[in-house]
């Protein structure tokens, strides 16, 4: 059997947030979600987080992920108080426990796995990641043989000057056969330089424990502070990137352009520079992305271009162009062979195939028919001060330069509307419509007195 108890109750002082530390997100997603997701591969019996500060912001965050069990730390009183607090929980359990902090965003599930098949394969009553730093300041030292061995751990601040040059550091993931470690957490104490029940004072008191030494020490960075956090996100990111690249994603300027994790891209996709992906996308094959682009939660089918331009919540058929300087705000759906065009901003619409707003347009609440042109600088004036309404224009329809159409509105298939119309009556099929007054050119008076 198998639990798995991640560490969330700490206060995160250094990170100067209104937001939990473990709810900080690189790539979109947050830390403490991306320590979950890691453990996923180990189909572990029991999944428990352990929180105190600000806990009901954590327990939101995870709420649709069923399987968890949440255990609350109070006060918060180091990492072995975390973990004494599921001794009523795990009264009766008989296996092995991993405990991981939920700050610790880069662990694999491989190295979990080698972890967990190393712990039970020696038999050890407590296993540990370890990782070599060239500087280790702030890090708990590991002292081992040379077979992996420990004898024990000390943490940097009770470190002796002598202690301190030792460069292996304890990476703060641990695996413990529950038995053997649950009447050891009993008899931890506080007696240290910070007042706190370390969960490294169980190493000595246990028989055999070994250590694990990661390939990449990247793996275990911790995250206190923003610059930390910072410096996850670039290597996520570089590591993101360097997958996609290797599937055939080509990157003009890599290390310009920043993509999330539940984005999926097709075959031969190009990222211009400065382009940013957020959230869920899917980028289907031969789309030209940018540059200085922002997609979010989109799926765009093949062959799309976008230059200059946000995408967001959309859906982008095949062989559509959007931009330069186009906002594709959410709920646009923008059928095969669609062109949105300069200063063009469509909100909540359906287009249909070969429709094309080129220029200085605002398309809001709409349903726009096949091979309809919407003119320079067409507006649907769809909201009355309390309600938006709805505005239907058919197929093969075109509007004029400067039109308003104010919904709620129905025009017909095949109509064109005059330039500088304000439409508010529906229109039938195969019309013209036109609304404007009258012009009146008066001459100048140039005679003199």
């Amino acid at each position: 059997m198998l639990a798995v108890a991640i560490l969330a109750a700490g206060k995160g002082t250094r990170m100067h947030s209104n937001i939990p530390k473990v709810l900080q997100k690189i790539a979109g997603t947050t830390l403490l979600e991306r320590v979950i997701n890691c453990c996923r591969g180990l189909s572990p019996d029991k999944s428990l987080v352990i929180v105190g500060h600000q806990s009901k912001q954590i327990k939101e965050s995870i709420s649709s992920m069923k399987d968890i069990e949440f255990v609350t730390q109070e006060p918060q009183n180091g990492t072995g108080h975390a973990v004494q607090q599921l001794l009523p929980i795990l009264k009766d359990f008989d296996g092995d426990i991993l405990v991981l902090n939920g700050d610790v965003p880069l662990l694999s599930s491989s190295t979990i796995l080698e972890l967990l098949s190393s712990h039970r394969s020696r038999k050890a009553d407590a296993s540990i990641l370890t990782a070599r730093l060239p500087v280790p300041d702030g890090y708990g030292r590991v002292f081992s043989d040379h077979e992996g061995n420990v004898d024990r751990i000390i943490e940097d601040r009770d470190c002796t000057k002598e202690e301190k040059k030792n460069n292996l550091t304890n990476a703060g993931v641990y695996c413990f056969k529950w038995k053997k470690v649950k009447d050891v957490l009993q008899k931890l104490t506080s007696n240290n330089a910070q007042n706190e029940i370390y969960l490294t004072d169980s190493i000595q008191k246990l028989r055999t424990v070994i250590q694990i030494e990661v390939s990449d020490s990247n793996e275990v960075n911790g995250v206190n502070d923003k610059q930390q956090l910072s410096t996850c996100e670039n290597l996520l990111q570089e590591r993101l990137r360097t997958y996609w690249m290797k599937k055939g994603v080509k990157f003009i300027s890599p290390n310009t352009s920043t993509i999330s994790d539940k984005t999926r891209f097709g075959k031969d996709v190009t990222i211009e520079p400065s382009t940013h992906l957020r959230g869920e996308n899917i980028i289907g094959d031969n789309c030209h992305l940018g540059p200085n682009s922002l997609i979010e939660d989109s799926e765009l089918k093949a062959n799309v271009s976008i230059l200059y331009s946000v995408v967001k919540d959309s859906v982008i058929h095949e062989n559509v162009q959007i931009g330069p300087f186009s906002h594709l705000r959410p709920g646009t759906n923008l059928m095969n062979d669609c062109k949105i065009g300069n200063f063009v901003e469509i909100k909540k619409s359906n287009l249909d195939e070969n429709t094309k707003v080129n220029h200085l347009s605002y398309i809001g609440d709409c349903d726009i028919g096949k091979a309809t042109n919407i003119g320079a600088g067409t507006i649907t004036a769809n909201y009355d001060g309390s309600k938006k309404h709805q505005t239907i224009i058919g197929k093969n329809c075109k509007t004029g330069a400067n039109s308003v159409l104010v919904a709620p509105l129905k025009v017909g298939d095949g109509v064109t509307i005059g330039a500088g119309s304000t439409i508010t009556q529906d229109i039938p099929n195969d019309s013209l419509a036109i609304e404007r007054s009258r012009q009146i050119t008066k001459k100048k008076n140039l005679s003199k007195d």
